[in-house]
């Protein structure tokens, strides 16, 4: 997280440890791909159980949902229009996440998963990649 400007990298670590107070147990996975920065939070280190990410930006941090389509959103928080992904954007900040309909979108995505995290286990972190090809990760001076 270090490479990108102070601001963001202050949301995504916000962002964490809200994260992590509402998935305890959970597996982090990291993917430092092309285009961001990605932790994605899982029960197990299947990547295709993992229930939500958050994805570092050069101006900004966004929540995803990875199964965010099947999700009930009666406030209508969830952007997106893919078959299974949706994100809420973490602007100002990292309190976004602790708002009540971001906080049953969590607590939904969770209830829902086939996989339940093991709460006794301890939080681990896995590299899962890293593109050797990156966007800038702050952003360009005009």
């Amino acid at each position: 997280m270090s490479k990108y400007a102070p601001e963001v990298r202050a949301v995504a670590t916000d962002a964490l440890a809200r994260l992590r107070r509402r998935a305890p147990g959970a597996i982090e996975m990291v993917y430092d791909n092309y285009n961001a920065l990605v932790i994605g939070f899982s029960p197990n280190e299947r990547p295709s159980d993992a229930l939500f990410s958050i994805a570092l930006y050069p101006k900004y941090v966004t929540l995803f949902f990875l199964q965010g389509a099947s999700l009930d959103d009666p406030e209508r928080l969830l952007q997106g229009g893919g078959r299974h992904v949706r994100s809420v954007r973490l602007v100002p900040d990292a309190s976004v996440i602790d708002r009540p309909g971001v906080r049953a979108l969590i607590a939904q995505a969770i209830a829902d998963s086939d996989v339940p995290f093991e709460i006794s286990q301890r939080r681990k972190l896995v590299i899962r990649s890293v593109s050797p090809k990156r966007r800038p990760r702050r952003p360009q001076s005009k």
